[in-house]
């Protein structure tokens, strides 16, 4: 399971200002918390901050590399920050995200093969946010074609169904689950991202139906989430369901994650 540390977020509390304010010191010690915790990739997203971001970005991937040893996920749909922010990374970033919009992909394409990243691709295209199952897999399928065929390999390219709040539709989550079997039945190589919260997004408890997604989706061939790797419950039904699913050689990962807590 590849997990991406979501917590440097501009649109988090307490982190617009703390990147305005140039808080080396907070930044940093998030990002070794969530390394730390088991984040393969560390997103760095500073959307919010909109004329500064370009700039803003670029110093958010010095700072952060400096004390991490894994690689950033940058995640942008800016061109200039993406651009920015991939020119000071150091070594193989994952880049969040390229869509089938026609003019958005060929622009964010050619940045990607230029600095030789991984890409999440989100299925949505010039009609616009996905509406079921066959949408995300139509789009999907679209984008993982096109990716492949301009040189990216399967193994780089991270599919997101785009998760939306089950308070606003009740059959988004069975849709997603769907999506997810499905594209990952055609792409074995491929891996499945989302941002995980986003379904439990104006519901209360909100935790708990965070959890027991990412469980299902895990189920249904999720490979990779956007979480927050500090909430040591998540983290855990994490590893033991990857144990459960048969992607953990001899319960290894069980065993030493147990003991590491003991």
């Amino acid at each position: 399971m590849i997990i991406i540390g979501e917590l440097i977020n501009t649109s988090r509390d307490g982190l617009e200002s703390a990147v305005k304010g140039r808080d080396v010191e907070l930044i940093q010690d998030l990002a070794k918390k969530q390394e730390e915790a088991g984040a393969d990739y560390i997103d760095v997203n500073c959307g919010t901050l909109l004329k500064e971001e370009p700039e803003a970005l670029e110093w958010l991937v010095n700072i952060v590399q400096e004390v991490v040893d894994v690689p950033l996920c940058v995640d942008t749909p800016n061109t200039k920050a993406l651009k920015r922010g991939l020119a000071a990374h150091e070594g193989r970033a994952l880049v969040n995200s390229i869509t089938a919009e026609e003019e958005r992909f060929a622009e964010t394409l050619e940045i990607i093969k230029e600095h030789d990243a991984r890409v999440v691709a989100l299925v949505m295209d010039d009609d616009g946010m996905p509406k079921g199952a066959e949408d995300r897999i139509k789009v999907g399928s679209k984008l993982i074609e096109d990716l492949t065929t301009s040189g990216i390999a399967e193994e780089d390219i991270f599919v997101d169904p785009i998760i939306q709040p089950i308070g606003t539709d009740q059959e988004v989550g069975q849709h997603i689950l769907d999506a997810v079997e499905e594209i990952k039945k055609d792409y074995e190589e491929v891996h499945i991202t989302c941002g995980l919260s986003n379904i439990s997004h104006g519901l209360p408890e909100r935790q708990l139906l965070n959890r027991t997604f990412l469980i299902l989706a895990m189920s249904r061939g999720l490979d990779s989430a956007i979480i927050d790797p500090l909430d040591p419950k998540i983290m855990a039904l994490l590893t033991a369901a990857d144990t459960l699913l048969g992607n953990d050689q001899y319960c290894a990962n069980y065993i030493q994650t147990v003991k590491s807590k003991e």
